[in-house]
């Protein structure tokens, strides 16, 4: 049976099985390679509040977020983008 993706839709390699994780958005358990991971910076403070506080010579702190989505929910929330199967194929004979 032909391979849809060179990955299977997952980036584990031959390491095995890989634990599992809850989706952010829909609380579905995913294993954590199929998840999709996006990190941002958390704004504490206001921009305009944040620039007088450095121009002080402060330092503001911007935690950093960790999301993790199932692959619906990464494609509902536009962090994936869906590919035609042609698209697919070009970017498996780039890799390989």
């Amino acid at each position: 049976m032909p391979l849809k993706r060179a990955s299977r839709g997952r980036r584990k390699g031959g390491k095995g099985s890989s634990g599992t994780i809850q989706c952010v958005n829909c609380a579905a358990t995913v294993p954590k390679d199929k998840a999709k991971k996006v990190t941002s910076r958390l704004n504490l403070v206001e921009h305009q509040l944040a620039k007088e506080l450095r121009a002080q010579g402060a330092y503001i702190a911007s935690p950093q977020v960790t999301k993790w989505y199932c692959i619906s929910c990464a494609i509902h929330f536009k962090v994936l983008k869906i590919r035609s199967a042609e698209d697919r194929r070009k970017h498996t004979k780039l890799r390989g």
